[in-house]
């Protein structure tokens, strides 16, 4: 495992950006400052040794505020997407291992929901359910399985047809022995793949609702909203708005070189 590690510059160049920004997550709100503390003396200042990263319009610290904004955007797209992950990985290992009518009802569900763009019918849903992170919970999973279910249906289907998949079958070994023996292991590398890469859509996703109004709502700092209230001094304070944006891209590019790197790694076990 290690020599496949060593291999892969994407997962280790991955790997270390994202656990970089979960320990930043994880720590830096106990020794920064309350990202909601406004300091009245210094509205829009720039950055000083009180505020490392300036203050925004109402005087609340910058870096604060950015750091607890990562907090809740990770932790939002992790539980956004353990829903739409498990139900994806569960209805294509069925579709594809079973057929029949089961495959054809699932398909024509998915065909539905992948004829709206995803962002628009995100958007739409949470305009309906209501903003904050319950519609988001909720968007998410009911449009967010898609592409898990199709990923796994195809490879699923391609495993079944195995020679050692048809043993077990015709030996007697139980339906559920066999996916989770000898199909799953085969094909949830790429429903892990596709999990990484899925974490940059959804905290874009949860971005563009804060930008919107329809994310995370205040006090809550989220980078979304940061962008949001900010984007009037772009000339004048153009740090404000690009810290969030910049974690954003960092963030982005950390997750996609994570799933690049999970997928070399899988391919080279292969």
């Amino acid at each position: 495992m290690t020599s496949r590690i060593r291999s892969s510059p994407s997962f280790l160049a991955g790997s270390i950006i994202v656990l970089a920004l979960l320990l930043i997550a994880i720590l830096g709100p106990i020794w920064l400052k309350d990202p909601t503390a406004q300091d009245v003396n210094a509205l829009l200042a720039g950055p000083s040794k009180a505020h490392w990263f300036g203050t925004d319009q109402l005087g609340r610290d910058t870096l604060s505020r950015l750091v607890n904004a990562s907090r809740t955007d990770l932790r939002i797209a992790a539980l956004a997407l353990a829903t739409p992950f498990v139900v994806g990985v569960t209805l294509g290992t069925l579709a594809g291992y079973f057929g029949g009518w089961l495959d054809t009802v699932i398909m024509r569900i998915i065909d539905v929901l992948i004829a709206f763009p995803f962002y628009v019918l995100v958007i739409a849903l949470v305009f309906v359910v209501g903003a904050g992170e319950r519609g988001i919970y909720v968007a998410l999973a009911i449009v967010g399985w898609v592409t898990y279910a199709r990923v796994i249906r195809t490879s699923t289907r391609v495993v079944t047809g195995q020679d050692w998949v048809t043993a077990a079958r015709q030996g007697g070994v139980p339906t559920w022995r066999v996916i989770l023996r000898h199909v799953l292991p085969h094909t949830i590398v790429q429903a892990v793949v596709l999990l990484a890469s899925d974490v940059v859509f959804v905290i874009v996703a949860v971005i563009t609702l804060g930008y919107l109004g329809l994310g995370v709502q205040a006090p809550t700092p989220d980078w979304g909203s940061m962008i949001s209230d900010n984007r009037l001094f772009i000339t004048s304070q153009w740090w404000l708005p690009a810290l969030p944006g910049f974690a954003v891209v960092l963030t982005g590019l950390g997750f996609s070189l994570l799933a690049d790197g999970i997928a070399d790694v899988g391919r080279v076990r292969r």
